[in-house]
């Protein structure tokens, strides 16, 4: 494709955050009242200078920043950044047609990121890479740390290399989940395949080298030195080998509390692809929960962890994968009412049945914003009232947004009072 040098006018920002030019283009890094030297291949286009910079222009303060695609805003000023972010949950309302009030953006980063994935490739004859993904690219940025990580994953890059490094006879691209936990490190490997012995010795004696507290392969525990535990409130759970946690601890107690003041008046509920019983394990401090996950993994380590603590009311949790088998509209007559936290796909056939269901309640946590306003229509087309949206910032600088939202029947209980501040 040919490409030439043109100067264009930045007018918006796209979901990505890149910068939309008043001819449709889009280019990286650049803001909106800036004119930008570009070079100009198709619809993208290559930032060559910024010609006038915005006085919404911040100074990023990560060196990998433009390279790593794991933040997008850097470059952004406070106030232009928390405009974006919470446009992108107005944004996806508004495509999917549902009118509701979003609040301002809530800052749950807290202590940073106690998770992350790591990628690790090995290019023949050359060092290793191991580090996020290139904006767009499968193209690897080597890293040694990262500015937005919790305390508790602070040696997570060299752990990661260290173990792609044990496998780098395979030659197979990896994926490096890290999470941090009460124990310490807890890692799950991904695209090596079944490990022949000398594989998992190397790891194991890396494990013991670096004091983690277990390495798996896809799932199943190679060491475990510890058992990898979270606290979710007063419960003390042992997560599952790659299992799925909240961004960051502020992030979890933020919804939590979300979810605890939707629920004040309720006795019964249930929560909805729970995982491993983040908001369930919280809320049976005062009312019967049932909570439900595909994984079953997940639903043991919660009723471990239920087991752990003190006071809890009644706890039924069970195996059900939601996508195809959700809880019928007439098995929701049971409740009063309903937490769904699906993954990035939605929930789209349990909506359906919120929708044609005479639950009074639904509280929705969503991590995707295209999703969560499909479901939302499904809510508000069968009678529901979307009282309460909160976008919440656990995945700072990032194209990402966690949202947490109140539906409620006009006939039901009046308006909670705010729930976020």
């Amino acid at each position: 494709m040919d490409e030439t040098v043109e100067i264009l006018s930045i007018v918006g920002l796209d979901a990505r955050g890149d910068g939309v030019a008043d001819s449709g283009a889009t280019v990286s890094g650049a803001l909106p009242g800036e004119k930008a030297r570009v070079r100009l291949a198709g619809r993208r286009a290559e930032r060559i200078e910024v010609l006038n910079p915005s006085s919404e222009r911040a100074a990023p303060f990560c060196r990998w920043f433009g390279s790593c695609g794991g933040c997008a805003a850097q470059h952004m000023s406070e106030s232009l950044y928390r405009a974006w972010k919470r446009g992108l949950v107005v944004e996806a309302l508004k495509r999917a047609r549902v009118d509701a009030e979003v609040g301002p953006l809530i800052d749950a980063h807290g202590a940073g990121r106690r998770r992350a994935t790591f990628h690790a490739r090995f290019p023949h004859g050359q060092p290793d890479d191991v580090g996020f993904m290139r904006a767009r690219s499968h193209e690897i940025v080597s890293i040694d740390g990262c500015p937005l990580f919790a305390p508790g994953m602070a040696h997570a890059v060299p752990a990661a290399r260290a173990l792609a490094g044990d496998l780098r006879g395979l030659g197979k691209p990896l994926d490096i989940g890290v999470t941090a936990t009460l124990e310490g490190l807890d890692v799950d490997l991904r695209g090596s395949g079944p490990l022949e012995l000398t594989e998992t010795q190397k790891l194991a004696r890396t494990a013991e080298r670096l004091d983690l507290a277990r390495v798996s392969n896809h799932g199943a525990a190679v060491i475990e030195r510890r058992p990898p535990r979270v606290a979710f409130g007063e419960a003390l759970v042992p997560l599952p080998p790659g299992g799925f946690l909240q961004a960051t601890e502020a992030g979890e107690a933020r919804l939590a509390e979300f979810a605890e003041e939707a629920f004040k008046d309720a006795k019964k509920i249930a929560d909805l692809f729970c995982g491993a019983g983040a908001f369930a394990l919280r809320l049976a401090r005062r009312r019967e929960v049932f909570a439900a996950d595909f994984h079953a993994d997940s639903i043991a380590a919660l009723e471990r962890g239920a087991a752990t603590a003190r006071g809890l009311r009644k706890i039924a949790a069970e195996t059900q994968d939601l996508f195809r088998r959700p809880l019928r509209a007439e098995e929701l007559s049971a409740f009063d009412g309903a937490l769904f936290d699906p993954p990035r796909a939605g929930a789209e056939a349990q909506a359906r049945e919120f929708a044609t269901s005479a639950l009074p309640l639904v509280v929705a946590v969503s991590c995707n914003a295209a999703t969560f306003a499909r479901d939302a229509r499904l809510l508000v087309e069968g009678g529901f009232r979307l009282e309460t949206v909160a976008p919440l910032d656990q995945f700072r600088f990032s194209p990402h947004v966690e949202i947490a939202a109140v539906f409620r029947r006009p006939r039901a209980k009046p308006r909670a009072r705010r729930l976020l501040g």
